[in-house]
């Protein structure tokens, strides 16, 4: 399949070739007739692509204290390498579309293989011959709608959840402030609910469009007319009674000009990307109520919406974006809305790159933009061969399943410069970033599923990096394959899985047949660690080990709380520090507790504010506190080691401490140990010994769904791994 890509280094969008994208439950595969170009979102992201790394800063100084707080936490190395990952990846652009239906996913009933439908959703309705996305963004389209125009259904939706928050009623008068496409929508919108429209734009195209398309009855352009008068002559003295912004600007105009047009008590509601400094004596003295509209309509940005398929109950949440995307159909259906009169620009898909030219150079007016696409059904790709090796001279031969940016960041860049290295094949569910990475990393073939990497025979072993809840199935298939396997943490997150992984694994060695398994807990291998452990000894005692870890927030809606497909933070995480205390201890854990701060914040996470305690089977004890709620500031991770008549510090893995009766000594450190772990996964596959052993990785894995375990009994809990090994 083809998909357009926006590189976020320089801004160029090109076409990419990749391996269709995986249908899962709940989704249904589309191949796409028309996509709509945003003028607004898209346009942004090209001109800020464009600018040097001092202006893409100056665009974005959120993104800049992003990345300050990144160096405090991973170090200055590990942002570097983050943010290079980031700029250098290729990113899907495009959300609305309209295309025919080829196949459903399990459990989708809307629609069937054949109809026409429109589609919305960032990362998913993507400017790309075929498109695999959500049910809940899907919606049927009329059999008078024609596809071009459906194409235009979720610009059409936004625009359309901007009225439901402004509730315009039958009469009333409305302004308009910004007239690109969503703008002209809105205009469109507000006269076929009744009102009477004015719309004002700084640009004399777009109000003139206004006007040939009959999207308003009044207009004016803002610096050349006398826009405040012309509206207090438009609303009869009396001020608006429903202001739309939908311009796309930093400066705060839009929403100053709003509160000076606006009658008492108006609606202002917020569509586009403005400043929102507001002033607040016009806000007070009129009482006029602001709202800012989120995108399409509830459901947005909510991953059990939008990617799990959990619909709102109707009664609660009439308006919801996939009932928006259906509204805006129904509406083109009954002539009230005419998206298509809106259309200045067409560009066939072949000659996508052009349409952005136009939105970086603005020299040229326009509004809605088209792409059409072949009609001709597409083709499963299986794979594409996508270059040379990087390291052809390499005696591993390494396949990649899942690559994200940690993934980029950290492991794919010491793979590809292993001399034990070749890097074979790479599959990822949406296929443009297994191509990009793949072109990036030195890969010699991009694959369409997991199965096709792990029958790929120049491929001794595999790396997983995808999200967490397919870590076990992966590793299981892995192995049955007979792969050797690296699985970024955690190794699985259930204990179901674990029963699983460990019956393989009794199985494969009784038949000698076991391959390499390591899981990615990278601090053991750190500098950091190995001084930390020279430190003490290979057999010190018991010590006593207190971690502390300033883990920061993460939403509540995010993917790593999810108990199925993160795990939680603590089996997602926490495993990397009980690792480490094993490596430092030289002993497995036998038991651990754990307790939560007691509080009634319902923003608190339970998992996010714990203290966990484990014992080892060599009477060490170790105390890892791991919190959300402290300060940016801090460094995130502290590990304090007594025992033997000896001490350390571990302070992030940038220096360690350490203590005899003589004083102290302190010795500088670098990185966290992802190249060393690298290392020596190749050196274990060559040599046939793993790095860690299989029983202390399952150890780590059981003392997390025990810990979790701990938090709902109240009490401590056994891991016995020998169990699990025995059965």
């Amino acid at each position: 399949m083809k998909i357009l890509a926006l590189r976020l280094k320089d801004g160029s969008v090109s076409i990419f070739e990749t391996p269709p994208p995986v249908l899962a439950p709940g989704y249904v595969r589309v191949r796409t007739l028309y996509s709509a170009v945003s003028p607004g979102t898209e346009g942004h992201k090209i001109v800020t692509g464009k600018k040097s790394l001092l202006g893409k800063a100056r665009a974005r100084p959120d993104q800049v204290k992003a990345v300050i707080d990144m160096a405090r936490s991973v170090g200055l190395k590990g942002t570097i390498q983050k943010v290079r990952a980031r700029l250098e990846g290729a990113e899907a652009l495009g959300y609305s579309l309209a295309g025919e239906v080829l196949e459903v996913g399990e459990g989708v009933q809307k629609v069937k293989p054949g109809q026409l439908v429109a589609c919305g959703g960032g990362g998913y309705a993507s400017h790309a011959d075929e498109v695999v996305v959500p049910a809940n963004l899907v919606a049927r389209v009329p059999e008078s709608v024609p596809a071009d125009a459906a194409a235009l259904t979720t610009l059409g939706a936004i625009a359309l959840q901007g009225l439901r928050l402004a509730a315009p009623t039958l009469g009333e008068n409305a302004v308009v402030i910004g007239l690109g496409v969503v703008g002209l929508m809105a205009s469109q919108l507000l006269k076929a609910n009744g009102c009477r429209v004015f719309g004002t734009d700084i640009s004399a195209e777009a109000v003139a469009l206004g006007r040939r398309t009959c999207s308003l009855d009044g207009a004016g352009r803002l610096g050349d007319d006398p826009v405040e008068e012309q509206i207090k002559d438009f609303t009869r003295g009396r001020g608006a009674d429903v202001v739309l912004i939908c311009a796309a600007t930093a400066s705060n105009d839009p929403v100053e000009l709003a509160s000076r047009i606006a009658r008492q008590r108006a609606r202002v509601v917020v569509v586009g990307a403005v400043g929102m400094d507001l002033p607040r004596e016009e806000f007070y003295r009129k009482e006029i109520s602001f709202a800012v509209s989120c995108s399409y309509g509830p459901g947005r940005y909510d991953p059990s919406y939008e990617e799990g398929g959990l619909d709102y109950p109707y009664g609660h949440v009439r308006w919801t974006e996939g009932r928006n995307l259906e509204a805006a159909l129904d509406l083109m259906a009954s002539g009230e809305f005419d998206p298509l009169s809106l259309v200045t620009h067409r560009f066939p898909f072949a000659e996508a790159p052009r349409a952005y030219q136009l939105l970086a150079a603005g020299e040229e007016p326009y509004a809605g933009i088209l792409l059409e696409y072949p009609d001709r059904p597409v083709t499963p790709s299986g794979g594409i061969e996508i270059g040379a090796v990087a390291a052809g001279s390499g005696k591993v031969g390494v396949g990649c399943i899942g690559a994200g940016s940690y993934a980029q960041a950290f492991l794919l860049p010491p793979l590809a410069s292993h001399r034990d290295s070749k890097l074979t094949a790479i599959f990822t569910r949406t296929g443009l970033s297994a191509v990009d990475a793949g072109k990036r990393f030195g890969f010699a073939r991009a694959c369409d599923s997991v199965a096709a990497v792990l029958a790929d025979e120049a491929t001794d072993a595999v790396v997983v990096a995808t999200r967490h809840d397919q870590h076990g199935p992966v590793v299981l298939a892995a192995l049955d394959a007979g792969k050797h396997v690296f699985v970024e943490k955690p190794l699985c997150v259930t204990q179901e899985e674990l029963v699983a992984i460990a019956g393989k694994i009794r199985a494969l060695a009784a038949a000698d047949r076991l391959p390499v398994l390591q899981v990615g807990f990278n601090r053991r291998f750190s500098q950091a660690a190995r001084v930390a452990r020279k430190h003490f000894g290979k057999s010190p005692g018991p010590l006593c080990l207190g971690y502390r870890v300033n883990a920061g927030f993460v939403p509540a809606e995010h993917w790593a709380h999810d108990p199925l497909e993160g795990g939680g933070r603590i089996v997602g995480e926490v495993c990397h520090f009980i690792d480490l205390m094993q490596y430092l201890t030289g002993a497995d854990p036998v038991e651990v507790f754990a307790a939560c701060i007691d509080t009634a914040d319902e923003a608190m996470i339970p998992q996010d504010h714990v203290q966990i305690t484990v014992r080892f089977a060599d009477g060490s004890v170790g105390n890892v506190g791991y919190f959300a709620s402290g300060a940016r500031t801090m460094p995130k991770e502290r590990l304090e080691i007594l025992g033997a008549g000896r001490s350390a510090v571990i302070e992030n893995f940038n220096a360690v401490r350490l203590y005899t009766h003589r004083g102290e000594t302190r010795k500088r450190c670098a990185g966290k140990g992802q190249e060393e772990e690298i290392a020596a996964f190749l050196a274990g596959v060559q040599t046939g010994q793993p790095p860690l052993p299989v029983a202390s990785q399952l150890a780590t894995t059981l003392a997390t769904l025990q810990a979790v375990a701990s938090l709902r009994t109240g009490r401590p809990e056994r891991i016995a791994v020998e169990e699990l090994l025995a059965e």
